[in-house]
């Protein structure tokens, strides 16, 4: 099932486009594409290949996408193919309100994470 996002600020590179379809990769749990006019997107939920990322988002961020808890966010970190394994940006995630299907891709202040982190294959 896709879902269409609203991004008030549309995510780094895809500018103008601020509605992208969101859509589940079959047979492949926890990915998925993320298309606007022009553009697509790998993007990874998370919650199923890093169980272990939490990261913190500060007051304004959370109020932006209109966020009271933790439990209605959504995090996805977009995912780079390349010849020598897949990386993830885990300094500037995508986080989605699964209430308003509201989405942003926030810079995540403060915190010492990778613009390319290496993806363990599973």
């Amino acid at each position: 099932m896709s879902i269409d996002l609203t991004f008030a600020v549309p995510p780094f590179g895809l500018s103008p486009a601020a509605v992208f379809t969101l859509t589940p990769v079959d047979g492949a749990d926890g990915l998925f594409t993320l298309v606007g006019e022009d553009a697509r997107l790998f993007v990874l939920d998370a919650s199923v290949h890093l169980p272990s990322y939490s990261p913190e988002l500060t007051d304004e961020q959370a109020a932006g996408l209109g966020l009271t808890s933790a439990e209605d966010a959504m995090l996805l970190v977009v995912a780079n193919p390349g010849e020598s394994g897949t990386t993830v940006n885990l300094l500037a995630p995508i986080v989605v309100n699964a209430r308003t299907s509201a989405g942003a891709q926030l810079i995540l202040e403060d915190q010492d994470l990778p613009l390319r982190a290496e993806l363990a294959r599973r």
